[in-house]
């Protein structure tokens, strides 16, 4: 069991049942009245966010979610197949399961998977990623106007916005929460 005074980003709870993870939270002491403690939770297995307050003190079951080092395989009409570091085991995920992520996984990637009660139940990825862009609208001298982007596709198939100066070929950073450029690779 865990207190509401306890939550805090990436805390795995059970509520109603379903496993929900905390994304944002705030606690508020309003002049009048009892404190409170208000979240914003994604849905593990839907991916679905819900807006949820709890009591001060409130008593809450704290999922146990255990986190093993996958290495990507490949993907294919079945899922994403990855295969833990250590005992050489495979799984199995459908995209609806990984959500977005999945837009930015390479063959051989290593990520963080989650488990609950033995079975996966996501898949962690670092906050940033170099992939190599495979197609985009060419650049031309001159092309350095600050705010002015591009969509270009990148070797996972992902498309994302980019400044004019970026080209085909070239190896950029991307921060997988919310698919923003951050850079060129060096």
């Amino acid at each position: 069991m865990i207190s509401s005074n306890e939550l805090r980003n990436g805390v795995t709870i059970v509520v109603d049942g379903q496993l929900w993870t905390v994304i944002e939270f705030l606690h508020v002491k309003p002049g009048k009245g009892s404190a409170f403690v208000r979240t914003r939770m994604k849905n593990v297995k839907t991916g679905t966010t819900l807006e949820r307050t709890f009591r001060a003190g409130e008593k809450l079951e704290r999922a146990t979610v255990d986190n093993r080092q996958m290495q990507m395989l490949y993907n294919d009409a079945d899922g994403y197949h990855f295969m833990d570091q250590e005992s050489f085991e495979n799984f199995t995920l459908q995209r609806d399961l990984i959500g977005d992520p999945a837009d930015f996984l390479k063959d051989g990637m290593v990520v963080d998977m989650q488990f609950h009660d033995g079975a996966p139940i996501g898949v962690d990825l670092a906050a940033h990623v170099e992939l190599r862009v495979v197609e985009t609208a060419p650049g031309f001298k001159g092309d350095s106007a600050t705010n002015v982007q591009k969509p270009a596709k990148l070797e996972t198939g992902a498309t994302v916005n980019v400044p004019l100066f970026v080209g085909e070929g070239d190896v950029i950073k991307i921060d997988t929460r919310d698919r923003r450029y951050i850079g060129r690779s060096s």
